[in-house]
């Protein structure tokens, strides 16, 4: 695909190429065994549970204070089970494995306690020790917090009271069901058919617009107005790539979009291409070039020479912030302001995903996607599905294949089950550069040829976290106080990464935070933050859309749906997020 290249990045360290048909073959060789291990480097694996034996073993009291606390953990369960009660370990707030209260009946309170204690005490065994890599300690933590889930007496029918009461009360009945739901679920991934009853196009992505440009990389949709004037400054949403766009267009009363179409504005949005193997050598800068600039240059010939206010959500805010970035270097000013959903600009503190990304880690999931092209989308859901495997995984089996239950699918599950693949270089790029290097944050991220930084971008940002996000910590995406000293509006709503975006108004136990911290105005801690702005109910959206308007001008009769050089084909949601 002679319309993508790669650019120059010497900050960087190359991707190593196969040399001949004996490097070839041993990263054929390595692809296979990544197969095997779901994309975790056994060598990796390795040398974190050596650094954490090494750490333990160079600390004598830390293995004392373990046996203490075996012992006395011990101790109280035996008490608790003689009648002597002593103080039970009540399970996180986060973990509904032991709701139901048939837990608290023996012997299924004494499956229930054994298993808290020895997470417990895993817990604790795996902390953090003096002189111990950070990198080895999450990783052992994460994997042993992975063994210890599969062992959860909620997960075998035996220990676990619900499944036996099921089995009373339906005769058996439920584990017909399950065994359906199996076999249903099997037949979905081995044709590729979902069986989630909800249509793109028809109950979900459906708000009315045309395809206005269609190119390799993206379609870019124009929603039709329902108002009869907008504000003249557009509005361009740069969605992930990682999942399709319409996240932020579900149904009709959860719908960004149709919400903001609503408000009396423009509303432009990219459609990522899911890419095959033909793809492989796609790059970062190419998202950047036929994606956001591409989008640009057709809403300003279509809407005319009015500056966009862009908008990134997630892997599409990062790219927005490049791209706005290479703008301003570049004295492109285009765009009159920059909204940030759940996207990190600067990545020492990303979250779990950090888990992943080590040089060994990445030179072992390099040659999986090099020898397929790209990252399959099963293994990118798999992934994401490890970080909360407690609730994604295991409940989720025990719910649908030991009680035979079925969850009547919700949009933002129908979207969720519709994952993406992602190019060989291009996500090669984004892990290397933004994750283990830290490049846009420091200055050394290479875009259309020259280096990039964030400080450079002079117009207002309004960027939103979330309370729970596993994906983009919210104390990440604030470190964007760091980057730039402009306009800042800053927005900590409750929900995780999906759900708390998707807060339309009316959305019950929502709350957010809010604060501006204007040009030039010292810089306030993430803690010191949360102290002193005081929580608001309701969703945020409202407030996002008064802050555009008061970055914008009167409004005026709308655009035309299209132009003589982007004609309005299609009806969205258009063809590429059809694509398989």
């Amino acid at each position: 695909m002679d319309q993508f290249t790669r650019p120059p990045h010497p900050a960087a360290a190359p991707i190593p190429i196969p040399d001949g048909e004996t490097a070839a073959a041993d990263r054929l060789l390595a692809a296979g065994l990544a197969r095997l291990t779901g994309g975790f480097s056994p060598t990796e694996i390795g040398f974190a549970f050596l650094d954490w034996a090494t750490a333990l073993a160079a600390h004598p009291h830390r293995r004392v204070e373990l046996l203490r606390l075996g012992m006395e953990s011990a101790e109280a369960f035996v008490h608790e089970l003689l009648g002597d009660a002593r103080a039970p370990l009540a399970p996180a707030p986060t973990d509904h494995r032991f709701i139901d209260p048939r837990w608290q009946e023996l012997p299924f309170y004494a499956f229930q306690q054994a298993f808290l204690r020895v997470e417990n005490f895993w817990d604790e065994a795996t902390r953090p020790l003096r002189g111990m890599e950070t990198a080895s300690q999450r990783m052992v933590s994460f994997l042993v917090r992975q063994w210890l889930d599969i062992g959860s007496p909620s997960n075998f029918p035996l220990s676990n009271p619900e499944i036996l009461a099921a089995v009373t009360n339906s005769g058996g009945r439920n584990f017909l069901a399950g065994v359906e739901n199996l076999l249903e679920d099997a037949t979905a991934v081995a044709t590729g058919h979902s069986r989630m009853p909800l249509a793109v196009g028809r109950d979900i992505a459906a708000t009315p617009g045309k395809v206005v440009l269609r190119n390799a990389l993206m379609e870019l949709i124009q929603y039709q107005p329902t108002t009869r004037r907008v504000r003249p400054e557009p509005v361009l949403i740069v969605p992930a790539w990682i999942m399709k766009y319409y996240i932020l267009d579900l149904s009709a009363h959860n719908s960004l979009i149709r919400y903001l179409v609503g408000e009396g504005y423009t509303v432009f949005c990219i459609s990522w291409r899911n890419p095959g193997e033909e793809a492989r050598d796609v790059g970062l800068d190419d998202y950047r070039r036929l994606g956001v600039l591409a989008a640009i240059d057709a809403i300003t010939a279509i809407a005319g020479a009015h500056p966009i206010h862009a908008c990134g959500y997630c892997l599409g805010g990062t790219l927005l912030a490049i791209a706005a970035a290479a703008m301003a270097r570049d004295d492109d000013q285009r765009l009159a302001s920059v909204t940030l959903f759940a996207a990190q600009t600067d990545f020492t503190e990303a979250g779990e995903l950090q888990l992943f990304i080590t040089e060994r880690q990445l030179a072992f999931l390099e040659d999986l996607m090099w020898q397929q092209g790209f990252l399959d989308n099963r293994q990118m859901a798999g992934t994401f599905q490890l970080l909360r495997s407690r609730d994604l995984i295991w409940s989720r089996m025990v719910r649908e294949y030991l009680l035979g239950e079925r969850e009547h699918p919700s949009d933002l599950m129908v979207w969720n089950a519709d994952t993406t693949r992602m190019p060989y270089r291009m996500h090669s790029d984004y892990l290397r550069w933004l994750f283990l290097n830290n490049d846009l944050a420091e200055g050394r991220l290479i875009a259309g040829g020259h280096p990039v930084a964030v400080e450079n971008i002079h117009v207002p940002f309004f960027v939103v976290g979330t309370e729970s996000d596993h994906v983009a910590p919210w104390r990440s995406v604030y470190k964007i106080h760091l980057l730039n000293e402009g306009d800042i509006t800053f927005v900590l709503t409750s929900g995780g990464h999906n759900a708390g975006i998707v807060s339309e108004p009316g959305h019950p136990h929502r709350h957010f935070r809010r604060h501006r911290r204007g040009a030039g105005e010292a810089y306030l801690g993430p803690e010191e933050w949360v102290a002193s702005v005081a929580p608001e109910e309701g969703s945020w959206w409202p407030v996002w859309a008064e802050w555009l308007g008061q970055h914008s001008s009167p409004p005026i009769a709308p655009p035309p749906m299209g132009a003589a050089n982007y004609p309005a084909g299609e009806a969205a949601p258009g063809r590429y997020v059809l694509e398989p």
